[in-house]
């Protein structure tokens, strides 16, 4: 039996804000196993990077507060350690790639200086150690002439490479557990399948597990073994890869699929998804996707669905499965 790494158990993230209280995250429930990949897909501002900063524990309070939940990691639950804890924690054991390299790395210091930093305080390496293993990190996420491109700032690099430098700086300590928050985004195509090859690569190699963040339906297909969905600050599907692709069982998936460019020629033009995502600040009552969704019944609109296995390992939350009209 595969060994669990990662269980998030009904995570529940609010912010008290001056215009009112905001949940992001409400009841959030999955587990990501050793040696696997799990996608968190959805559009934006659906929760997936609070759920990242929830389980690295960096959700600021106030204004921010998780009333309810656990994320037990090597079954032990994160949200009950000290800082001085999570400090150790983090970069050793888990680790994170930021969305923008440009606003997470430092512009006044060079790369060595801030990979060097993690590897000083959490491995205690001397200047020169820490500096020789800059050069081998660097070298091992593919940026070119390493030991010349030590003393460069994050100016000096291209987008492509301030993401490498990210993935460097992450894999520093040796992490069992990486978490990638849509590191793909704003770069080109090339690029964005370089550093997803780069990164399913690492992970192979070191036997990490990754959580993977991103809207991109065609990147978790290439490189994600569970996928779960996410609408409205709700996990609304859950399940293996093959299975939500080949079988979908929520609107909103449907949705989601309907909308990826296909190669096959099947389909003359995209199916977009009507209406936008509901204002979370008065986010409508029952389920959230419902004045988006054309199944929508009357309970949708009064009851918020629960996940409930649909078929072995594959959980939905849906009111059109109660009715057994799927």
């Amino acid at each position: 039996m595969a060994e669990t790494v990662l269980e998030l158990d009904d995570l529940t993230v609010r912010f008290h804000l001056r215009r009112g209280d905001l949940t992001a995250v409400d009841g959030a429930s999955f587990s990501i196993e050793r040696g696997q990949t799990f996608g968190l897909v959805g559009e934006s501002g659906s929760g997936k990077s609070v759920t990242a900063k929830a389980i690295m524990r960096l959700i600021p309070a106030p204004p921010g507060e998780i009333p309810r939940g656990r994320v037990l990691f090597e079954g032990s639950n994160i949200l009950d350690k000290s800082d001085a804890e999570m400090r150790a924690l983090r970069g050793r054991r888990i680790a994170m790639v930021f969305q923008e390299p440009m606003s997470a790395l430092n512009p006044v210091f060079t790369v060595c200086d801030q990979i060097s930093d993690a590897l000083r305080t959490n491995l205690g390496l001397s200047k020169k150690e820490a500096r020789e293993r800059v050069v081998e990190l660097l070298s091992l996420v593919g940026i070119p002439s390493p030991q010349k491109r030590l003393d460069s700032y994050v100016h000096e690099f291209s987008g492509g490479m301030r993401q490498r430098v990210m993935l460097a700086m992450a894999l520093s300590c040796n992490p069992n557990f990486l978490i990638a928050d849509e590191p793909t985004t704003a770069l080109d195509v090339t690029i964005q399948a370089t550093i997803l090859e780069l990164i399913t690569g690492m992970i192979e190699r070191l036997g990490m597990s990754l959580l993977f963040i991103t809207h991109n339906l065609g990147v978790v297909a290439h490189a994600c073994d569970r996928v779960g969905v996410m609408y409205a600050s709700h996990i609304v599907e859950l399940g293996d890869k093959r299975e939500i692709f080949a079988r979908p069982q929520h609107p909103y998936t449907v949705g989601l699929l309907n909308s990826i460019p296909r190669l096959d020629g099947q389909a003359k033009y995209l199916t977009p998804i009507a209406g936008s995502v509901c204002n979370m600040m008065d986010p409508p009552t029952g389920c959230k996707f419902h004045p988006r969704c054309s199944h929508a019944m009357d309970v949708c609109r009064r009851e918020i669905p629960r996940l409930k296995e649909i078929a072995p390992g594959h959980l939905a939350a849906c009111h059109l499965h109660d009715r057994g009209t799927a």
